[in-house]
């Protein structure tokens, strides 16, 4: 998985598979909750998320995570928590 703030100003906290999809099954992944976002080479060799380009820029694609149903999610707050 990747996990990163993409943005400059509106910025996400996003977490996206490491794993690229073909653009042919990015439409069938994504959805109002569930985002597809550019995987971008940066000169050092790092990988760079960034917002998908409405245009065919060639970076490669990844889809945003989703834990398999009945996983156990970490980090959540106790219930009556008050943040």
């Amino acid at each position: 998985m990747l996990k990163q703030l993409v943005g400059h100003r509106a910025a996400l906290n996003v977490i996206a598979e490491a794993e690229p999809i073909p653009l042919e099954r990015v439409a069938a992944l994504i959805g109002p909750n569930r985002l597809a976002w550019c995987l971008a080479e940066l000169h050092s060799g790092g990988a760079d998320l960034r917002w998908r380009c409405r245009h065919d820029c060639g970076h490669l694609v990844v889809i945003e995570h989703r834990c398999p149903a009945g996983a156990a999610q970490y980090g959540r707050r106790p219930e009556g928590a008050m943040w």
